[in-house]
């Protein structure tokens, strides 16, 4: 007896399963195809919606490191702006210097000085231009903390000659920005504590100059001691000159009056020195304050020590007593006391000059910390929405290879009937 063999042979769920599959395999492969030629695997959130996250992160990011560069390129031009600026105003310094120098020699003539004093007031007046100066977008770029037009107003008629109407101090630098202006109280103004920006003028009795064969002239201002300096501004006259009493000795009597008065007056002060040779003497008596004296005093001669509020009164004071000098000691007088101050403020300037170097130095560390940041988050936000071209290559290989094969079995399939079958 023989056993007959029966073949199962395709039904309708033999082929919906088998179309099912193909119709899988073709989507799989139209989405490997859509990532080769776009590059993403992410085309909408629903692809992947943790990867998708991710690359929003990573765009917000990318664009709030964008802002604050856009934001730091802006204040360090400004910043550079006012570096140079203030290189500006050393190069007008030093030609004043040498203005000053030039006045003091001997050949110089009143006329010539005069001229010369004129030459020093324009470069002040550029210097002055220079310190009210705006960055691109018109802002001053010396107004400190604050927001004044014009931070730098004078001379004034009354009461302080110059005044500076920006707000005194500076921002900090942050991780991702710095300071959009420079303290130009600390470049141009002047502090009696900190800076000792002194004018000394020296008169006789009946207040014209020292003149010849008497000569009488001072040093400038120097701090002994800063906690003590209170701003006054002082008057030393002197009240007796004694060159008899001891023998060979002269001693000098001065009083020293000061305004406002905080300590003084400082009566009855006494120096001597022999009587041989010129006086040469520490004034010790203001306040912190020191100032040498040199010449051949007499009595009703006075010395009058005022402080300069900014770097113009320096200035201003400098043409005034150099172009007016009425005799060759007020002339050395003039150019000393010239000298010394606008060393003082050319210190100033160098000092303000070197923190915008400091912020120029700190933008570009910011900036080259910037790009580290945009290339990590470049690299983030790629990592999450990118594919891997290799990888997805060989995918859609597979896939294609799979999908052909998958069509040549249904085609296969097709051909399996009852009536294929019985007719076969």
């Amino acid at each position: 007896m023989s056993i007959s063999t029966f073949n199962r042979i395709g039904t309708a769920n033999a082929y919906a399963f088998t179309l099912q599959n193909l119709q899988g395999q073709q989507a799989s492969l139209s989405n490997l195809q859509n990532e080769l030629s776009s590059g993403k695997k992410i085309t909408s959130p629903s692809d992947d919606p943790a990867n998708a996250a991710a690359a929003e992160r990573a765009l917000t990011r990318l664009s709030r490191i964008a802002t604050d560069q856009r934001a730091l390129d802006a204040q360090h031009n400004t910043i550079t702006s006012a570096e140079s600026t203030l290189g500006d105003v050393t190069t007008a310094l030093q030609s004043i210097r040498t203005l000053v120098v030039n006045a003091g020699d001997s050949i110089q003539t009143p006329a010539d000085r005069k001229t010369i004093a004129n030459q020093i007031q324009g470069l002040r007046d550029q210097i002055f231009s220079l310190a009210n100066a705006k960055d691109s977008n018109g802002l001053p770029m010396f107004s400190g903390l604050g927001s004044a037009q014009t931070p730098f107003v004078g001379p004034n008629s009354s009461g302080p000659d110059y005044v500076y109407k920006g707000l005194t101090g500076e921002g900090t630098s942050s991780s991702t920005a710095i300071p959009a202006t420079i303290d130009g109280a600390r470049a141009f103004m002047s502090q009696p504590a900190t800076d000792g920006v002194y004018n000394v003028d020296v008169n006789n009795a009946s207040g014209g100059g020292i003149a010849p064969p008497r000569n009488l002239i001072t040093s400038g201002i120097t701090i002994s001691n800063s906690t003590l300096v209170n701003g006054s501004a002082y008057a030393l006259s002197v009240t007796g000159v004694d060159s008899t009493t001891v023998p060979g000795t002269t001693t000098v009597t001065y009083d020293i009056a000061e305004t406002p008065n905080v300590g003084g007056p400082y009566t009855g002060l006494k120096t001597s020195y022999p009587s041989d040779q010129t006086a040469d003497f520490t004034v010790t008596a203001m306040p912190g304050l020191s100032l040498q004296v040199k010449g051949t005093p007499a009595v009703g001669d006075k010395l009058t020590v005022t402080p300069n509020s900014s770097l113009f009164t320096t200035l201003d004071k400098a043409i005034t007593n150099i172009g007016s000098a009425p005799d060759p000691n007020s002339v050395t007088q003039a150019v000393g006391q010239a000298l010394h101050n606008i060393d003082l403020g050319l210190a100033q300037v160098s000092a303000a000059r070197g923190l915008a170097g400091t912020l120029m130095n700190r933008a570009q560390v910011i900036s080259t910390a910037n790009d580290a940041r945009t290339i990590q988050e470049q690299t983030d936000k790629a990592n999450a929405e990118n594919i891997d071209m290799v990888k997805t290559i060989s995918d859609f290989q597979s896939q294609q290879t799979s999908h052909s094969a998958a069509l040549q079995s249904y085609a296969q399939i097709q051909k399996l009937s009852l009536f294929n079958y019985l007719n076969g």
